[in-house]
């Protein structure tokens, strides 16, 4: 299996976690087209960074999305991608992915229109783009939801989750009048956002179920339905006991060994497997 193979199993055995990060790195690298080099940073089209611009964002809406996806910088990149495995590990523990998703895209959205609002009445025009907003959404969620909850960071210990959500708004809050305002003030919306959802959540409101339906809609859209042509059936009751029996008994025995792989995956990670097993789950997949 080389490593293309590989990364194709991971993405599609990961889950919307680790596809929402592969997502991410793709339109960082698809990005690099945009990098003016004369100035030495990301020169981005006003149709895929959010402006605060008004006459700019009401004829390019979507932009309230693709901002979310895309990185002023390596490093901008890469921590905001280790912050979110961290904070989709724990939210995932508690809900299912479509949640996930559906708290990611609505986090995005929320804080860009809080971020246009608040540049407008500031009389700021900028451009945005980081996932951070989404992000921290789905950290605050979780974190309202479990606040107790013990976790471990390197260098630190054992703290419990609201002590990471607090320091994270914290530094925030205090580099809001320095450097990069909009940034930390979308950082502060996506958080709200995520305080909000859990707190309707746990009223019997799932806010995510909006963007479920809509995708759900277009994914059926596109979804070819099966034909079903009436056909005449001649059933044979004669039937081989012995080969029956060989085929139950071999798809049995494949589909035990599949599953003790990802009972692996699930308890110590994707990286612990073997070559032999992940070729064995790539070929599986076919």
């Amino acid at each position: 299996m080389n490593i293309l193979d590989d990364l194709k199993l991971q993405y599609k055995l990961g889950g919307i976690a680790m596809r929402v990060i592969y997502w991410n790195i793709a339109c960082f690298l698809i990005s690099l087209v945009f990098y003016d080099f004369s100035i030495g940073q990301f020169n981005f089209p006003n149709w895929l960074a959010l402006s605060s611009d008004p006459q700019v964002f009401m004829f390019k809406p979507w932009t309230l999305l693709t901002y979310a996806f895309f990185h002023g910088s390596f490093l901008h990149l890469f921590f905001n991608m280790i912050v979110l495995n961290f904070a989709s590990q724990l939210f995932l523990t508690f809900f299912t992915q479509k949640q996930y998703l559906g708290v990611y895209i609505l986090g995005a959205i929320f804080s860009g229109i809080i971020f246009t609002l608040s540049y407008y009445v500031l009389n700021i025009s900028a451009p945005i783009v980081g996932a951070s907003a989404a992000i921290m959404a789905i950290l605050a969620a979780v974190t309202t939801y479990q606040p107790l909850m013990g976790v471990r960071l390197m260098f630190v210990g054992n703290v419990k989750l609201w002590h990471v959500t607090a320091v994270i708004l914290i530094l925030d809050l205090m580099q809001l009048r320095l450097d990069n305002t909009g940034g930390h003030i979308s950082h502060l919306a996506g958080a709200l956002f995520g305080f909000i959802y859990m707190k309707s959540l746990q009223n019997g409101t799932d806010l995510s179920i909006v963007i479920s339906k809509i995708l759900d809609f277009f994914t059926n859209l596109f979804k070819k339905s099966p034909s079903t042509p009436f056909t005449k059936v001649h059933k044979n009751y004669k039937k081989p006991t012995e080969k029956v029996t060989s085929r139950i008994v071999t798809k049995d025995k494949t589909q035990q060994q599949i599953d003790e792989i990802l009972d692996k995956i699930s308890q110590s990670g994707y990286d612990c497997l073997t070559k032999e097993e992940k070729e064995f789950l790539f070929k599986a997949g076919k």
